[in-house]
């Protein structure tokens, strides 16, 4: 049995098949529906963090699929506080087929995965986010038909999407640029692994302060909230710090005629992005979302069929 907890804990090759298996599960969906291949099977969704996208893109994953999924509330959990998650995972292993976890920290999804006897899927943590960089990796493939060799230049807060985005980018060939301020960097932990993959994979991967020269020659610009959902307290300080890699025309003109631009969502138009990029020609924002819910069907299948 696998779990779904990083991008870290697949190889290269599992990837491709991965993200082989979402383009066809989209294309089998779009000529007239997906076959029922989890009839049956039930999805447990444990969420300590509100959502739009994981929620709605797994359940209806699961529906298209011929199974269900069964939402969990913070209220209705409580996940570590209200009950132990040893406990929690072994009771759900016992009703449901697989679980969905979205978390603060990034050890309560690892014990969930520890104790659980179904798979445990990682629908985000304060670590990484490792289904939304699969739906990443898709996005770019339907736009340029590989990852080896493209450019995707990161700005913004080295935080969980960030993380993700740079390991998958490794493991698949891409050369991941990230710009960001002094004191949000990434992970040191997350750069040692993806250092080894970029080895393998023989990708470039640059750490820099300056997001004009990040964006030269990138095929991609991606970005992200300044301030992640827990880091409220550190909001004002955040907007002081972060505006000048706010992602607008004049950036995007300094990259590839071709860019895509992407963004995880939700986005706050007016900070890390403007209405003029979200909204315009080079914006991949609304097909990235979308593709959450493909290639999370991939995911499903893959763990539970």
């Amino acid at each position: 049995m696998k779990h779904f907890i990083a991008i870290s804990d697949y190889s290269a090759q599992e990837l491709k098949e991965m993200l082989d298996l979402a383009i066809f599960l989209k294309r089998e969906h779009q000529s007239g529906g997906n076959k029922p291949v989890l009839k049956g099977k039930v999805l447990a969704m444990v969420f300590q963090k509100p959502s739009l996208r994981t929620r709605v893109s797994f359940d209806m994953a699961m529906r298209h699929l011929g199974g269900d999924a069964l939402y969990l509330s913070p209220a209705e959990i409580g996940l570590g506080k209200r009950e132990a998650i040893s406990d929690i995972a072994r009771v759900l292993s016992g009703y449901v087929e697989a679980i969905m976890a979205r978390v603060f920290d990034h050890q309560h999804v690892i014990e969930l995965a520890k104790w659980s006897s179904v798979p445990v899927i990682n629908g985000l943590s304060n670590y990484n986010h490792p289904c939304q960089a699969l739906a990443d990796a898709l996005t770019i493939y339907e736009k340029f038909g590989t990852l080896k060799g493209l450019n995707v230049s990161y700005v913004g807060d080295g935080n969980n999407v960030a993380v993700s985005l740079m390991h998958i980018c490794a493991k698949l060939g891409a050369n991941f640029t990230i710009a960001n301020p002094k004191g949000y960097d990434l992970p040191e932990q997350a750069i040692n692994l993806a250092e080894q993959f970029a080895q393998e994979s023989q990708s470039k991967l640059t750490f820099l302060h300056d997001p004009l020269q990040a964006v030269k020659k990138a095929n991609v610009i991606y970005t992200d909230t300044w301030t992640s959902m827990g880091q409220e307290e550190e909001m004002e300080q955040r907007l002081k710090v972060f505006p000048p890699y706010q992602v607008n025309a004049q950036l995007v003109a300094e990259a590839d005629r071709d860019v895509i631009v992407m963004h995880c969502l939700p986005a706050h138009r007016g900070q890390e992005i403007t209405d003029e990029v979200a909204d315009g020609p080079h914006s991949a924002l609304f097909p990235q979302a979308h593709n959450r819910l493909h290639a999370q069907k991939a995911i499903l299948v893959k763990l539970m069929s």
